[in-house]
This record gives C-alpha cells, structure tokens and sequence, in this order.
C-alpha cells in the first residue's frame, strides 16, 4: 500500500527513524500513566468531526457502542498504515462480535485529510473503518482532548512537502464515551483477544 493516496510518497526518510522512536516513547508513557493513574487523568471528550461523506459525526453518533480510536495521516509512511491493517484484521478475527465496536481513524493533518481522501484510504483497510477529520480548531480540540501529540515537519518547497510526527495510541472507549484503556499494537489474534476482554 502506498502511504500517500494518488500520489507520491513525501520524502520523509531522514525523520522516520525518530518518528518510530518517538512513537514507541510515546505510547510507553501514555501506557504507564494511564495504569498506574486512572483517575488523575481524563481521556477524551465530545467531539464534532466529518465522516468521508462530508456529514458532521459527533461522539454521540457512537452511544452504545465501543470505540477504538487512533490518530494519524493517510500521508503516513509506515506506523498508520500497519496499526490500521492490524485493526482490521483484528475485527474479522473478532467475528460478530466486532459489530459492537466502531473502529475511527481520525486525522492529525486536515489540511490534506480531506473528507473524500479520508474515505478513500479507510476504506482501502476495511468498509468498518471510519475516518474523521474537520476544521484545525476541532482537530486541535479533539487531539488535546485525547492527550494526542503531533507536530509538523517540512521537508521541502511545495504546499505537501512535509510530514506530521505524532503519539501512536489505540484508544478503547466504552459505550458511555469514556475511556477504558489503551490497546496495544499486536498481532491481529492477541488484539482481537485484548478488545474482547476489555469488553467483558
């Protein structure tokens, strides 16, 4: 899979050994503070985003069922597009049960993350994929919301050269919208068994 929809590959090589660093540094913090400090720290919140159809999604939209949440670019090189196919894979391995949870892409870059480009890589993983993304301000919002960093990196000349470091997290969150825990990027067989221990 390319990780840029129509196009060419931005050249990021000089930042991925970091970006993979700083991913794995990333979601080791996020990991022992959320196990060791449930209470002390609030993950996620409402939100008001766009589905690949252009129409407004909110948090409620998902009431009543889980949702595993991870943030990123369809212009990513490699991490999204490996945890995004290991989720899918992990939802087939779930069988039904899968239809209980709704898996969500949303965008750290909305400049290039249009509704229409959003819908065409999700659903390059799978039809349960459901992309979101929106304005600057609501992506601001719904990444501090979610403890979500990123940070963009220019790389060249033109308007789409420049790549986006940023956390790598799977978030669960449970059918009220509050959060459950991280899942860990595994192989599609364990996840499937982490999800559905987590929902009991």
């Amino acid at each position: 899979m390319t990780d840029r929809p129509g196009g060419r590959a931005p050249h990021v090589l000089p930042y991925a050994v970091a970006g993979v660093l700083l991913v794995i540094l990333m979601f080791g913090t996020a990991a022992f503070l959320w196990s060791g400090n449930n209470t002390r720290i609030a993950i996620g919140g409402p939100f008001t985003l766009e589905n690949g159809a252009g129409q407004p999604v909110t948090d409620r939209s998902f009431h009543g069922k889980y949702m595993l949440i991870y943030f990123g670019y369809t212009y990513c090189p490699d991490v999204c597009p490996t945890t995004l196919q290991t989720v899918a894979s992990a939802l087939d391995a779930m069988g039904p049960k899968a239809d209980q949870v709704a898996p969500i892409f949303i965008t750290v870059d909305p400049a290039r993350d249009t509704p229409e480009v959003m819908k065409r890589y999700t659903q390059a993983f799978s039809p349960r994929l459901i992309g979101l993304t929106g304005t600057p301000e609501q992506i601001a919002q719904v990444t501090r919301d979610y403890h979500v960093y990123s940070a963009k990196h220019v790389t060249g000349p033109g308007p789409d050269d420049y790549s986006m470091d940023h956390s790598s997290v799977l978030y669960f969150m449970g059918p009220d919208g509050r959060f459950i825990a991280p899942v860990q990027d595994e192989a599609p067989q364990q996840m499937a068994a982490d999800i559905a221990r987590l929902m009991g």
